[in-house]
């Protein structure tokens, strides 16, 4: 067995360990901070006796059946509609180049945040949005607010439609990454050739053979993307209703309300939340059972189609639906952030000006700041963390008996999973205001220190789920040679697999960046408004009454992780290019180690 240093070993058991507590330490601390308030004990307003008293008075509220619907049947319905606008895609394109073409088609809204897609939308699909502008040819028909059929209703219309808008990449993203894994993609191109070669459909082939495959795999990524759709507060926001309002709007309202008691009726929302998000995913479990039942059903039936035309139509549907909103959001966006005059219903502005980039400029530069600084420490420790627990799962192996490695990498790799999806399958008000509560109590003074945490809890699960894939289908022989030739283990780490993992860490590292830039509800609890962002000065300028700086806010957005994911692409090919050699007076490169 190959010796090991036990420094380096013991700094990845370290960094392993850190990783663990970062990612559970956060919520369960929050979580507990927000259920004693809500069952009464909150001593900084003198509220010592504990009842549930507060779960009474919020539950003979007017509106609070309403907040609780409003918040289920707009995070399920979104979520379903995306896994089946995403799962058509797949189905219809699998196998084609047109996949690749959709990669880049969503890649606008996938590096979005999602306080900016829902201002996209606004410009939009608002009662004078660029849509009413293409349509309306009177000039004395100017709508009011009334006549929105997709936002601010009472059916959350606009809040399905701005999260179908950023789930549908989403998981296509995340099914094509499992797809792409050697062992699956093997697996299911024999499952295809079959399928076909018995004659059934493409379509029919995916959704009875690939399926079935595939969806284990991104079944826990796609419930903490319902949890998400459940508790969203950007999006409710923005384009949802004010009265009522969807239930994490409402415990964002309590939460900052000028009585202090109104913090027991935040915290008791909050743990209703958590129920709210247990029942969403009870019921995707119930729909999952039943399509599973109608898909055995189906295998029996032996019909070679599987709605083919339908979802042929659908599928054809999203794509002529993001064309259009990624040319309207791109055009609108920018038009307006430098339209001097533009009065409804014309389509074009009657003059151009830059005052109001000159204006968010000077007001923007230091949220900028203060974004970039954030999002690159945040960044940085979750990638050095992931990066060494990984290697640990190599080192763990290792230094351990045969017989026992397999334990420990199943052990170690089911207490990872659940600490890396527990920020993300716990609703965010959830245990973020009981996190903000322990914090006041313990540092508070250290505003930077506490938006890091809040910041670092989300961030770390994407850059471990990003980076993990490349780094477990690393070639191992790479590692083994080096060691061979008398190399250390931390030299093997710096010297050969950093530099052949360059682009998957530039890429973690630049998601990680997006990742934190967009965060609103942890950057506005945690800091209580001292810190400024793009993102909370972005949401900010939306409930104003300028669009131009709207947009202006925006395009900032959209354009910080834009621009960190062209760096995260091109700096691996400029830094780490192969270096030439000579060998009898020919230039060469040296080639990859490819085994026998």
């Amino acid at each position: 067995m190959i010796g090991y240093s036990n420094y380096f070993y013991r700094v990845t058991i370290l960094a392993r360990w850190l990783l663990l507590i970062l990612l559970t330490v956060p919520v369960l601390a929050g979580v507990v901070g927000v259920v004693l308030p809500a069952f009464g004990y909150f001593p900084a307003i003198g509220a010592n006796a504990v009842s549930m008293d507060v779960f009474a008075r919020l539950f003979a509220l007017d509106d609070a059946a309403e907040m609780i619907a409003l918040s289920l049947t707009t995070g399920a319905a979104s979520t379903l509609i995306a896994c089946l606008c995403a799962f058509s895609l797949l189905a219809v394109f699998y196998r084609t180049r047109v996949l690749s073409w959709l990669q880049g088609l969503f890649s606008p809204f996938l590096v979005l945040p999602h306080a900016a897609a829902s201002i996209s939308l606004l410009f939009l699909l608002s009662p004078s949005g660029f849509f009413a502008r293409l349509f309306t040819f009177d000039s004395d028909a100017i709508p009011s607010s009334s006549q929105s059929y997709f936002l601010f209703d009472e059916l959350g219309l606009g809040i399905v439609l701005a999260l179908i808008v950023k789930e549908v990449p989403f998981i296509l993203l995340m099914a094509l990454s499992v797809m792409s894994q050697p062992l699956i993609k093997e697996k299911i191109n024999g499952y295809f050739n079959v399928g076909v070669s018995l004659g059934y459909s493409s379509i029919s082939v995916f959704f009875k053979l690939i399926l079935p495959v595939l969806y284990p795999q991104i079944r826990l990524p796609l419930l903490a993307v319902l949890v998400f759709a459940v508790s969203n507060v950007e999006i409710p926001l923005i384009l949802g209703p004010n009265n009522p309002s969807t239930l994490a709007v409402a415990v964002l309202h309590w939460f900052n309300h000028i009585d202090l008691s109104m913090r027991l009726m935040a915290s008791a929302a909050a743990v209703v939340q958590v129920g709210v998000a247990a029942v969403a995913i009870g019921l995707v479990i119930l729909i999952e059972n039943i399509l599973a039942w109608l898909g055995e059903r189906s295998w029996l039936s032996g019909k070679r189609t599987f709605g083919d035309d339908g979802l042929k139509l659908l599928s054809l549907f999203v794509v002529a639906g993001y064309a259009v909103l990624v040319a309207g959001t791109l055009f609108n966006l920018v038009l307006f952030s430098v339209a001097q005059h533009w009065p409804f219903p014309q389509v074009l502005p009657s003059g151009l000006t830059v005052l109001h980039w000159q204006s968010v400029l000077e007001a923007a530069l230091e949220p900028i700041i203060n974004t970039l600084i954030l999002g690159g420490m945040v960044s940085l420790t979750a990638l050095v963390l992931v990066l060494l627990a990984l290697e640990n799962e190599v080192l763990g192996s290792f230094n351990r008996a045969p017989d026992k490695a397999h334990s420990y990498q199943s052990n170690a790799g089911a207490l990872l999973n659940i600490a890396l999806f527990l920020p993300l399958l716990v609703p965010g008000v959830a245990f973020l205001y009981g996190l903000v509560w322990f914090q006041q109590i313990a540092l508070k003074n250290a505003v930077w220190f506490h938006v890091y945490i809040a910041h670092i809890v989300y961030v770390m699960p994407y850059v471990f789920l990003s980076l993990a894939i490349a780094y477990r289908k690393l070639d191992s022989r790479y590692a083994m040679v080096a060691q061979s030739l008398g190399k250390s283990p931390i030299r093997v780490f710096l010297s050969i697999k950093l530099p052949l993992l360059a682009g998957p860490i530039m890429v973690a590292f630049a998601l990680g960046l997006a990742i934190s830039f967009s965060q609103y509800l942890p950057t506005l609890l945690a800091t209580g408004g001292a810190i400024s962002t793009v993102t909370t000065e972005a949401v900010a300028a939306a409930s104003g009454s300028s669009m131009r700086l709207s947009a202006a806010y925006v395009i900032i957005q959209a354009v910080l992780p834009l621009v960190g994911f062209l760096l995260a692409w091109w700096l691996p090919g400029v830094l780490f290019t192969p270096r030439k050699v000579q060998i009898n007076n020919k230039t060469t490169s040296p080639q990859p180690f490819r085994g026998s």
